[in-house]
């Protein structure tokens, strides 16, 4: 390591500390044109252990690079307690991860991450991936000239050679998809929707107001725990982290692109789509004060992309028809919206029936971000 690099675990009781943190990617992707910046108050509460639900159960470390007193690169490295003890395993994250086109500053950082995890007893490191499993997964490595999904990372196309380098190999992709103005669902597909909740006796339930999406979090939060939680790379959220989702969630939210499928009075599905405010968000630099949330709310009225970033059906409903029915809905949450564009973010490449589905229904899958591993 050179004289001039330091890398050092951040004080998180140290405001000026956090906000060097902080202020990596402002200064890295200025001038980018399709980078969104975080909203700021949520990534300080990132950062918050008092705010952040993670920390009730899990520890994290802040690493920042320094080369003389300019900050060159940030790493955040987890030790997810719950997901280890889910999966009998003992996993690092890495997420956060931004840092100027320096081999040695990118490396170095790595290395104190894996000393960190190695420290507490950990053997395998992962990522980028995030707090939750609602976070955006993954590293882009295709779609550098399109604006990402709100809430997906972007990232610069050097990062991959970094991130190779510090020895991680890939261990898979996410795909996120665009569907245009012009795609119609097919008569077929509505057909065996309409047959399959005549049949099964399902219903799609719709909300007017954000305070019925609140009181309706707990059980959306056990349905995203029976239909997501537990398979690969996923672990069950807490009721905390419940909460705080849901409280992120609705303050965007059009109740109206809500769906979430019933059997009788049970949930046993779920589509979250939501309008995209990412264009407000670049022109605020992501502040929410003191004119923000005014531009924020005016992009929520006027936008013309929609988000589709979550769906799930129970495990004893995916063979019944139910994949028929959201798919039904997507459409529905587009057109009844007044949306052109929308974007199905993060699909796993591995699930190739549903690729498959997807495309046939006309979906181009026109973004990647990959997921990279590591033993220690």
């Amino acid at each position: 390591m050179s004289a001039s690099l330091r890398v050092a675990e951040i004080d998180l009781r140290d405001r000026r500390a956090v906000r060097s943190f902080l202020d990596v990617p402002f200064r890295l992707y200025r001038g980018v044109p399709q980078w969104v910046p975080p909203i700021r108050i949520e990534a300080r509460r990132q950062l918050d252990r008092r705010r952040n639900p993670f920390f009730r159960h899990s520890q994290a470390a802040f690493l920042v690079a320094r080369r003389e007193r300019r900050v060159v690169g940030r790493l955040a490295i987890l030790d997810n307690a719950n997901f280890n003890a889910f999966h009998r395993s003992r996993t690092a994250f890495f997420s956060l991860f931004e840092c100027e086109n320096d081999r040695e500053a990118a490396l170095t950082l790595f290395e104190h991450g894996f000393a960190w995890a190695r420290g507490r007893g950990l053997n395998h490191v992962q990522g980028p991936q995030g707090f939750t499993a609602l976070d955006g997964l993954g590293l882009l490595v295709r779609g550098f000239e399109h604006r990402p999904a709100f809430g997906i990372p972007y990232h610069l196309p050097y990062y991959e050679t970094l991130v190779l380098e510090a020895g991680f190999r890939p261990a898979g992709d996410v795909l996120s998809g665009y569907l245009g103005p012009h795609v119609e669902v097919p008569q077929r597909i509505i057909e065996v929707a309409d047959r399959v909740m005549a049949r099964r006796g399902l219903r799609v339930a719709r909300y007017r107001s954000r305070r019925e999406l609140l009181r309706l979090a707990p059980r959306l939060g056990e349905l995203y725990n029976q239909s997501l939680g537990g398979t690969s790379g996923t672990v069950p959220l807490t009721r905390e982290e419940i909460d705080s989702l849901a409280r992120q969630m609705v303050s965007f939210a059009d109740p109206r692109l809500i769906k979430i499928l019933f059997k009788d009075e049970t949930p046993v599905g779920f589509l979250f789509a939501y309008p995209d405010i990412s264009a407000a968000v670049q022109r605020t630099g992501g502040r929410l004060w003191p004119f923000g949330w005014l531009l924020w709310l005016l992009e929520l009225r006027r936008t013309r992309w929609i988000n589709i970033n979550g769906a799930g059906i129970v495990e004893g409903y995916r063979g019944l028809g139910g994949t028929a029915l959201l798919f039904r809905e997507m459409y529905r949450s587009v057109r009844e919206g007044g949306f052109l564009h929308a974007d199905l973010v993060q699909v796993g490449a591995e699930n190739l029936p549903m690729q498959r589905e997807l495309r046939h229904l006309g979906v181009e899958f026109y973004k990647t971000h990959r997921i990279y591993q590591r033993d220690l």
